[in-house]
């Protein structure tokens, strides 16, 4: 382990050192004008963030979403003010006024950072560990993209190269979805990525000695990270220029990810607030702020002063970072100039476009063939695969049964991997059996950009993912998870293994697409259009997919509705509807059978997503399901909560509303009452109830 470096090459003067306290003086400000929020660690890394703004990072503000910039994150968002101050002082768009309205009704500073509120913020971060395990999957994203278009490049020399930078806490590498991460990183050897841990010994409940007692470098160095630490300098706070230095040499390390702990003290330099738990969380009062602005010099009269020398030398950074930007275009250029084909591929991606004719690659399934959705899914994958460079993805070690191999001889691997199949750039990723950090390491990749990613486990482990999938939903980010085995129907493992309230439950996240389609051909219709929204209308999407074979019916396009009529009723007008999803469709399809031989013109609506559905017009919707049609039927292996709402007053639900048993999968279905003669009990009892 490296300790404090002696050497720098760091230009630092009296006014970027008054650009540092000037921040910590906004930060202080902010918090105290709205009356709470989370001033200290603000305060405290003003100077290290400060450095990776100003003298670090390539990035430019007239241009945030420049694809050669260098990623920030922000682990800890609760200190949301160490970012927007910089962005602020950077000339990324931030006024004073927003920094005023900090934490207030339609600001452009809202408590934690947003990713596609503010310009400059790279992803929503609050949810602690969710941000170290984002730059991970940044990382992978960043690699996997120079693969795609300059792999031949040495280190360092392609204009795809570049750093994600990351500031993460306590918090952050006491939550265990960073474990995960950090491990998946050091068995990566994802040398892009720079994480600075701020060591500042306190949480909310105090000195973190009441809960965390590890080395935790010691534990990096044991994932495979370089690591270093810098201590303090003798007046209490940071080390400027050690501080540059470790960051230095970690970017300089490019067959590791490095973590630098650096010791603080929260608040500094505050008189009575430092070093203490309040100042974590609490305004530190309008006497503290004015002692405070003493100490640095700063009149404690005035609020949100800025001097003009300040901000004109911080926003030279808009001018530093056009050049930056010049010099890249033209190293992009020339690559340009000797990669035509790779060239088109990179402005086809980037603009978020298909390669013409792609849909003809997709598989369509043969009427009458039973095949599990799971298997149709891999072999859409594959096909997908052939004509989608960008799209990659893998499982959490279960990719045998949730068929998520797009290519068996191509794994995300780094040099030194002994599996022959192993390659920096490889195809397919192995997550390793760690749910949580597959979902936040998809976010990140998502949020990179340039890529397509998805990641595969059994529909009851998405309990294990759902934090980050409800960022994915809250950031709309195009992430695809195919979440196989999802009912009892699979049978022997039991009740531990067989989702029962996991579709409703993640039906309740706002704008996260559940697609559960009936058969092989609704699943390659699922893929199509999950890839064809992309970047029409990105959102993540969830596939539902059976372990046991289903009937495979004729291809209907209007299931990318997510809501369609699979059996008109014949003999007159429909009496009664049955509405199906995945592997129960069969039974109402069965169910159909029996009602129009006793007379009962019955129509099939499968409903593979609901939210799809939703979306559409309401005069499709109410063509597909009629108000005057009050006698309907609903089925699903789960509980039943997603389906009143369709089902109405007179309808029924036959639905699963406890948990399931160790056995073959038909014999659950038969002895938890999921049968077609369930249905069309249920069916008759709603014929009643609605007068019929």
């Amino acid at each position: 382990m490296s300790t404090k470096p002696t050497t720098t090459d760091l230009e630092w003067t009296d006014l970027d050192q008054r650009a540092v306290d000037t921040a910590r003086v906004l930060a202080m400000d902010s918090v105290q004008k709205v009356g709470n929020g989370h001033p200290g660690t603000a305060m405290s890394l003003a100077p290290a963030a400060y450095l990776l703004f100003q003298k670090l990072m390539r990035h430019d503000p007239s241009d945030a979403g420049w694809a050669g910039r260098d990623r920030f994150v922000l682990s800890p968002g609760h200190t949301s003010l160490t970012l927007y101050v910089q962005l602020y002082l950077a000339g990324f768009g931030l006024e004073l006024e927003d920094l005023r309205s900090f934490r207030t009704w339609g600001s452009k500073t809202p408590g934690h950072p947003e990713y596609g509120h503010t310009t400059g913020v790279e992803t929503t971060t609050g949810p602690l560990g969710q941000g170290i395990a984002n730059a991970v999957g940044m990382a992978m994203a960043a690699r996997y993209e120079r693969g795609l278009f300059d792999p031949e490049a040495p280190q360092g020399a392609s204009p795809f190269d570049h750093t994600i930078w990351a500031i993460v806490s306590d918090g952050d590498l006491e939550e265990g979805i960073s474990a995960e991460a950090s491990s998946l990183a050091g068995h990566q050897k994802l040398g892009n990525i720079v994480a600075l841990y701020d060591d500042n010994h306190i949480s909310i409940e105090g000195d973190t000695a009441t809960a965390l007692s590890e080395d935790v470098l010691a534990r990096y160095e044991a994932y495979g990270w370089h690591v270093q630490r810098i201590e303090q300098a003798e007046n209490g706070d940071f080390d400027v220029h050690a501080l540059y230095a470790a960051l230095k040499a970690a970017q300089a390390e490019t067959e590791r990810p490095s973590i630098i702990a650096a010791r603080t003290i929260i608040a500094w330099p505050a008189p009575n607030a430092q070093n203490t738990e309040a100042s974590h969380g609490s305004a530190l009062g309008a006497d503290e702020v004015a002692a405070t602005k003493r100490v640095l010099g700063f009149d404690p009269e005035q609020h949100f002063a800025v001097e003009p020398d300040v901000i004109n030398h911080t926003r030279g950074l808009v001018e530093r970072g056009r050049q930056a930007h010049a010099a890249w275009d033209k190293r992009l250029q020339e690559w340009r100039n000797n990669n035509a084909e790779r060239a088109a591929l990179f402005d086809r991606i980037t603009k978020g476009e298909l390669p013409e004719g792609w849909e003809s690659a997709l598989p369509v399934f043969e009427p009458g063939k039973d095949v599990a959705t799971r298997k149709a899914s891999g072999q859409v994958l594959k096909a997908l695969g052939g004509v989608l460079p960008e799209l990659w993805g893998g499982s959490a070690d279960l990719a045998g049964s949730n068929n998520t191999t797009i290519d068996a001889s191509s794994s995300f691997l780094p040099k030194g991997n002994p599996l022959p199949e192993a390659d920096p750039y490889g195809r397919t990723i192995h997550f390793g059996i760690r749910e949580h950090a597959m979902g936040s390491t998809m976010n990140g990749i998502a949020l990179h950009g340039n890529t397509r990613v998805y990641g595969g486990t059994f529909l009851v482990f998405s309990d294990y993912m759902r934090p980050a999938v409800r960022l994915a939903a809250l950031m709309k980010l195009p992430v695809t998870y195919v979440w196989t085995h999802d009912s009892i129907g699979l049978g022997e493992d039991g009740p531990t293994h067989q989702p029962v309230e996991h579709l409703s439950a993640l039906r309740a996240i706002p704008g996260l697409n559940i697609v559960r389609p009936a058969d092989a051909n609704e699943t390659a219709i699922a893929w199509r259009e999950i890839t064809r929204r992309h970047s029409a209308s990105p959102a993540p999407h969830g596939l539902a997919l059976t372990r046991q074979n289903v009937p495979t019916y004729e291809a209907n396009e209007d299931a990318a509705k997510g809501g369609y009529v699979l059996f008109e009723a014949e003999g007159g007008r429909p009496r009664v509807i049955l509405i199906g999803t995945g592997s129960e469709v069969q039974l109402a399809v069965e169910a159909r059978e029996q009602l129009q031989a006793a007379g009962v013109p019955t129509r099939v609506v499968s409903m593979p997503s609901v939210e799809w559905f939703e979306e559409q017009d309401k005069g499709y919707r109410d063509g597909v399901l009629p108000p005057s049609v009050k006698a309907r039927v609903a089925v699903e292996a789960g509980i039943g909560l997603t389906w009143y709402r369709y089902v109405g007053e007179a309808g029924r639900i036959v639905s699963l509303e406890h948990f399931g048993a160790s056995a073959d999968y038909k014999v659950l279905y038969r002895e938890f009452g999921l049968t077609a003669e369930a249905v069309v009990a249920a069916a008759r009892e709603s014929l009643d109830a609605a007068g019929h």
